[in-house]
């Protein structure tokens, strides 16, 4: 009993006693605080290494699937990948030195992965990169006690790249340059104090009960192909969407003007139709001739459209007369007529959309037409100047809605 009160009494002057208790905390304190600064550093550098992983995954997912739209160079998905890892090996290893630790840069290599993936929707061809990288960051031996050698930091990252969908047209113009062409519309042509006026009444001769001067039916259709030309030029400036051919007939065909890019050549072609146009109607062989540059198993548009990039593009022919099928005479032939309409039949069956126009045209020719045209919405009938621009400028814009995408 003597001795516990004895050792109580050494324990309550030692507690008493402040000479010895800066040491006694101190030795306390010290491993906590080592504990705390230690791994306050090793997480500040963790973060430091964390943002640096994470800019160079994002960095190399980006690189990745940018290659597979780079126009300097074709990339494979393979090859792509492969640059984008060894642009992270290279921008980490450089950020990383300062940690002066020379495993992280083999741990970067083995553990990092860089993965494109291509797929298809409306909007295009669709690149998606994705990138995983890890990296075991070593630590002091105070934060050892609590996390183990290292610090595991995984990064993850993704990119897209879009090649937008560029889809062309290909167009044949079939026009009628019949003798009836040179007959007058209502329009005045004031640019002119002297000319002939033909109508069917007068034809071959001149109208003398017509005062002043008409516009005349292939002065009309000029203007109208010519509005035509500039829809497209506006929506094509550099030539690589849209093709144009054009052909002319009475009631045999003329020599062509095959598709060419942009519309410099059509428009030449249709420029040249002459003033004063004769001859009969028939429309038969120069759709044909239309069909068959236009057809799918003739590879020859598909192959332009596709050195200028265009991963598809639709076909369309533009047929437009003024009159009934008639070959070298005054009276409408059904055989004409019905083998005009089996080339419209097959040219449809084809997927070839056909726009066709009645300028001023007899019953019998809107009834062809109308057969011809791909639906209602596909057929025209002009009945002045004005009306045939607005038709031919009409089906420049549907059938630009309808196929041409822009690349941006």
């Amino acid at each position: 009993m003597l001795a516990d009160r004895k050792n109580m009494s050494r324990l309550s002057r030692m507690f008493r006693d402040r000479n010895g208790n800066f040491a006694i905390m101190t030795a306390l304190m010290l491993p906590a605080a080592l504990f705390t600064v230690g791994m306050t550093v090793d997480f500040l550098y963790a973060l430091d290494v964390k943002t640096e992983v994470q800019t160079g995954i994002d960095a190399a997912t980006l690189a990745a699937s940018s290659a597979m739209l780079s126009t300097d160079k074709t990339y494979t998905t393979t090859q792509a990948e492969a640059e984008g890892k060894q642009l992270l090996l290279a921008q980490l290893n450089r950020s990383l030195a300062k940690f002066g630790n020379k495993t992280l840069a083999s741990d970067l290599e083995k553990n990092t992965t860089i993965k494109v993936v291509e797929t298809e929707d409306p909007s295009g061809t669709v690149y998606t990169a994705t990138g995983t990288t890890r990296i075991a960051f070593p630590v002091s031996p105070f934060t050892r006690l609590f996390t183990g050698e290292a610090i595991t930091i995984q990064s993850y990252g993704t990119s897209q790249s879009v090649k937008p969908q560029k889809t062309g047209l290909s167009m044949y113009l079939v026009l009628d340059r019949s003798g009836s062409m040179s007959f007058v519309t209502e329009e005045k042509n004031d640019t002119k104090s002297k000319c002939e006026n033909y109508t069917s009444s007068s034809w071959p001769n001149n109208d003398t009960s017509i005062s002043g001067c008409r516009i005349r039916k292939i002065e009309a259709l000029k203007a109208a192909a010519g509005s035509l030309f500039a829809s497209f030029n506006a929506i094509d400036p550099n030539k690589d969407l849209v093709r144009v051919g054009a052909i002319a007939y009475t009631h045999d065909p003329y020599t062509a003007q095959a598709p060419e890019w942009g519309t410099a050549k059509a428009k030449t072609y249709v420029d040249a139709l002459p003033y004063k146009p004769e001859g009969g109607t028939d429309a038969s062989k120069v759709m044909k001739t239309a069909y068959e540059a236009l057809k799918s198993t003739n590879n020859k548009e598909s192959s332009e459209h596709a050195k200028k990039g265009n991963s598809t593009f639709k076909r369309f022919i533009l047929l437009m007369t003024d009159g009934e099928m008639t070959g070298y005479s005054n009276q409408w032939n059904s055989a004409l007529d019905s083998a005009t309409r089996t080339v419209c039949t097959d040219a449809k069956k084809d997927g070839i959309t056909i726009y066709s126009v009645a300028f001023m045209a007899p019953q019998k020719g809107k009834e062809m037409l109308s057969f011809c045209a791909s639906g209602s919405s596909s057929y025209y009938e002009a009945t002045n100047m004005q009306s045939l621009i607005a038709a031919f400028k009409d089906i420049a814009n549907n059938a630009m809605q309808s196929s041409v995408r822009l690349t941006n």
